[in-house]
C-alpha cells in the first residue's frame, strides 16, 4: 500500500511532467483547446482518489511516450482521406484538431470510425464478391454458437465426409472390420404368396383319417371293456416288474432267506440237513407280543358341559364362598371394612340425613367413589390381558395338536394343478394350518400328501373337497399343453386317509416329475411309495372307464 507522501510525490512528478511535455510541444498558450484540456485534468487530479490518479498517471506516460510514433502514421492517413488539407488552415477548429493529432487523440478516432465502416458489397457479373480491384474474396461465415447448433454442423460435416470418403477413414481406425458389410436396414415388400396345390386336400385327407382310427379305437375300447381285459391290461403296465417269471418257480423264497447263511447257493443236490440254519433249534419259540405304534382302544374322556341353570348356580356358590372368607377377615381385623357401594340410584337410601345437608358434596363423593371402582375394574382386565407374543402363542398351541398318539395323513388326487392361484392356496392353508407333506406334479396324476393332526386335516379337507372350484379354468393361467376336456373335467379325490406312527415328510414342497419312475423314485425315498401306487393305480382305472 503507498503511502500518502508518496501518493503526493507521484503526483506532483506526474504534473512536472506534464508541463515539460506541454512545452517540448510548444502549446504554452492558455487559450488553445489542448492547454485548457491538460490544465483541467491537472486541476482535476487533486480532487481524485490515489488509485484514479496513478492509472491517470501512467495513461499519461504511455500516451506521451508513443505521441513520436504515432504522428508519422497519423499524417499518412489524414493524407489518404483528405484530412490533410483541412488541418492546414489556420482555423481554431484546425489548431484543436492538430493538437489532438500530436497527442495521438484524433487519428484514433478518425482510424476507428475508418474501421467501423462497413466493407462495400460488390459483386462482378458472375455473381461473386470482389473488392474495389476486382479481386474476388471469400466472405466469413457466420458459426453457430448453441451447442446443439454445433452438433448439428458437425454431424452434416461428419456425413458429408462419409460419403465422399467411406472407406479411407473407416479403414484407418483399428475397430473397422471389412468382413462386415455396412447395409442399411430395409423393409421386406409384402407380396402375394400363394398355397401350394393340393395342401388343403392332404389336410382333410389327415382330419378324416384320424377321426376313422378314433372311432376304431373306441370300439376296440368298448369291445375290451365288457371282457375286461383292458383293466388287467392297464394294471399289468404300471405293476412292478418281476425279475423272474411267473411260470418259474425259485431256488429259495424270500421267506426262507432269513436263516440260510450269507451269500448262500441252494441247489437240486443240496443236502438241506447238513445246513446250520439261524435261529432253527430244538426249542419252541414264542414271539414276544409287540403292541400297536397306537393304541386305538384307549378310552378317551368325555368333556362335561353343565347347562345354564348349572354354570349360574356354580358361580352364586363360588361368589359366596369369596364373600364369607373377606367376611371373617373383618371380624378377626385382618383387614379394613369395605365402603359401601354407593351409586346414585341408591344415594339417598344408603346416605339418608347427609345427602339432605349438602347434595352437591354427597354426589361429588358418591362419583368419585364409581369412577375409583370403575379404574379399578379396568386395571384388573388390563393386568389379565395377554400380550402380543403370548396371543400368537396361544394362537399356535391351538393350531399345533397333540400328535404322541399318532398323525393322521390324507392322500388327495388332482388331474389338473397348474394353476398358479390353486396352487398357493393349497400350500399357503397347509403352512398356516401347520401340516407337513408333498405335492407331485405328473400329468393326470397331481398328488398332495399332508400329515398332521384330526382339526387341521378336517379344514384341509374341507378346503381341497368344497372351497377350492377345480372345475373353472383360466385359459391364460391353466396348463397351456393340457387339452380342454382336461381344464373342463378337472376334480379332486381324496383316495386315502389313515394314521402314522411319525411324519415322513417335512414342510409342504413342490416335486415336478415328468416321469412315473421319477415320481416313485421321490415317495420311496420317504418309504411311502404305496401312496404313489394307489394313486396311479386309480388314475388307470379311471381312464378305462371313460
Amino acid at each position: 500500500m503507498l503511502t500518502k507522501m508518496q501518493i503526493k510525490q507521484m503526483m506532483e512528478a506526474a504534473t512536472k511532467q506534464i508541463e515539460e511535455r506541454k512545452k517540448q510541444l510548444s502549446f504554452g498558450s492558455s487559450d488553445s483547446p489542448v492547454a485548457r484540456i491538460l490544465g483541467n485534468s491537472a486541476a482535476a487530479v487533486g480532487s481524485i482518489g490515489p488509485s484514479q490518479a496513478v492509472s491517470f498517471m501512467n495513461d499519461a506516460i504511455e500516451k506521451a511516450r508513443k505521441a513520436a510514433e504515432l504522428k508519422a502514421r497519423i499524417q499518412a492517413q489524414t493524407a489518404k482521406t483528405g484530412i490533410l488539407g483541412t488541418l492546414g488552415t489556420p482555423t481554431p477548429q484546425n489548431q484543436a484538431l492538430a493538437s489532438l493529432q500530436a497527442m495521438g487523440i484524433a487519428p484514433l478516432k478518425v482510424e476507428i470510425k475508418e474501421m467501423n465502416k462497413p466493407t462495400p458489397l460488390i459483386l462482378d457479373d458472375k455473381g461473386r464478391t470482389v473488392d474495389a480491384t476486382g479481386k474476388e474474396i471469400e466472405l466469413t461465415h457466420r458459426m453457430p454458437t448453441l451447442k446443439a447448433n454445433i452438433r448439428a454442423v458437425k454431424r452434416e460435416q461428419f456425413r458429408q465426409q462419409l460419403k465422399e470418403k467411406p472407406g479411407d477413414d473407416l479403414e484407418s481406425t483399428s475397430y473397422f472390420d471389412g468382413r462386415v458389410t455396412l447395409t442399411a436396414a430395409q423393409r421386406a415388400r409384402k407380396g402375394f404368396k400363394f398355397h401350394e396345390q393340393g395342401r388343403f386336400e392332404k389336410i382333410a385327407q389327415r382330419i378324416r383319417t384320424k377321426a376313422q382310427l378314433e372311432k376304431l379305437q373306441n370300439e376296440i375300447a368298448q369291445a375290451a371293456r365288457k371282457t375286461g381285459i383292458q383293466t388287467s391290461t392297464k394294471l399289468a403296465l404300471i405293476a412292478p416288474k418281476k425279475e423272474i417269471g411267473d411260470e418259474e418257480v425259485p431256488n429259495i423264497e424270500w421267506w426262507d432267506s432269513y436263516i440260510l447263511p450269507t451269500n448262500f447257493e441252494v441247489t437240486p443236490e443240496t443236502n438241506l440237513a447238513e445246513v446250520v440254519l439261524f435261529g432253527v433249534t430244538n426249542l419252541v419259540e414264542h414271539p414276544a407280543q409287540i403292541s400297536p405304534p397306537i393304541d386305538h382302544d384307549k378310552p378317551v374322556p368325555l368333556g362335561v358341559y353343565l347347562t345354564k341353570k348349572e354354570q349360574k348356580k356354580l358361580r352364586r356358590q363360588t361368589r359366596r364362598e369369596g364373600q364369607k372368607d373377606v367376611q371373617e377377615k373383618v371380624r378377626l381385623g385382618l383387614m379394613p371394612p369395605p365402603e359401601p357401594k354407593v351409586r346414585i340410584s341408591n344415594l339417598m337410601r344408603v346416605l339418608g340425613t347427609e345427602a339432605v345437608q349438602d347434595p352437591t358434596k354427597i354426589e361429588a363423593h358418591v362419583r368419585a367413589q364409581m369412577a375409583k371402582r370403575q379404574k379399578a375394574h379396568e386395571e384388573a382386565n388390563a393386568a389379565r390381558k395377554l400380550t402380543a407374543e403370548q396371543r400368537k402363542e396361544k394362537k399356535v398351541k391351538k393350531l399345533k395338536e397333540d400328535l404322541s398318539n399318532g398323525v393322521h395323513i390324507s392322500v388327495y388326487r388332482i388331474r389338473n394343478l397348474q394353476n398358479p392361484a390353486k396352487k398357493f392356496k393349497v400350500e399357503a392353508n397347509a403352512s398356516q394350518l401347520y401340516l407337513t407333506g408333498t405335492v407331485v406334479l405328473h400329468k393326470d396324476v397331481n398328488l398332495v400328501v399332508v400329515e398332521g393332526g384330526p382339526k387341521s386335516q378336517k379344514k384341509f379337507k374341507r378346503l381341497m373337497m368344497h372351497r377350492i372350484k377345480w372345475e373353472e379354468h383360466n385359459s391364460k393361467r391353466d396348463d397351456p399343453n393340457g387339452d380342454d376336456d382336461t381344464r373342463r373335467n378337472n376334480k379332486c379325490w381324496l383316495i386315502w386317509e389313515g394314521t402314522a406312527k411319525d411324519r415322513s415328510f417335512g414342510d409342504m414342497k413342490f416335486k415336478q416329475c415328468p416321469t412315473e419312475s421319477m415320481a416313485r423314485e421321490h415317495f420311496k425315498k420317504h418309504r411311502t411309495e404305496h401312496y404313489w401306487d394307489l394313486a396311479l393305480s386309480q388314475s388307470v382305472l379311471e381312464s378305462t372307464d371313460d
